[in-house]
């Protein structure tokens, strides 16, 4: 046999080889592709299985959280609520009428002043409690209260401040002393059906 020969013999027996060997991974790769869509399925079939039991439990919980939601944005709605009919009543008690304004003021004054030589401290925005009326209001109780040149930033009331020691008379105050014990009746008036 000739070396052109055997060259031939060689490169035929060489291709027949790897054909066979071509065949043999084509057919285990079909095998591992069928293997692998056969786990696929499996797996889409366990999840799809797992999710018809687990839908119900899944709205369920969706449909508890939304329902949170929507309580937690009434309350935030009521209390804001709330806030504003107790502001809305220090802007009643700021714009009362001048007389019953300082009728008022007089009545506080006299049940909160304990040596009638206190400083009196208003707002800074205040335009009924002046020196004219302190003094009429010194002059009538016999008192000697002094009006502070310092302004506060209150909607209205006063402060009375004896020494180190203030009274807090301003209409915030006020409101927030009363709201302790109106509220609950301020929420049954505004949310009850």
């Amino acid at each position: 046999m000739s070396l052109a020969d055997i060259k031939s013999k060689i490169e035929t027996d060489a291709k027949k080889e790897a054909e066979q060997i071509i065949e043999k991974a084509t057919g285990s790769a079909e095998e591992i592709l069928m293997e692998a869509d056969k786990e696929i399925q499996a797996i889409k079939e366990n999840y799809s299985e797992r999710f018809k039991k687990e839908e119900p439990e899944i709205a369920n919980r969706r449909e508890i959280v939304a329902r949170l939601d929507v309580k937690k944005i009434e309350l935030g709605t009521k209390q804001e609520l709330i806030a504003e009919s107790f502001n809305e009543a220090v802007n009643i008690l700021a714009s009362l009428p001048k007389q019953k304004y300082l009728d008022f003021i007089s009545a506080l004054l006299g049940k909160s002043m304990e040596t009638g030589k206190e400083e009196v401290l208003v707002g800074e925005k205040e335009k009924n409690l002046n020196k004219t009326w302190l003094d009429s209001y010194n002059e009538a109780q016999k008192v000697s209260l002094t009006l502070s040149k310092e302004k506060l930033p209150i909607s209205g009331g006063f402060i009375l401040r004896n020494g180190d020691i203030d009274t807090n008379c301003s209409f915030d105050m006020l409101v927030s002393w009363a709201r302790e014990d109106l509220e609950a009746d301020v929420v049954k008036r505004l949310f009850s059906a």
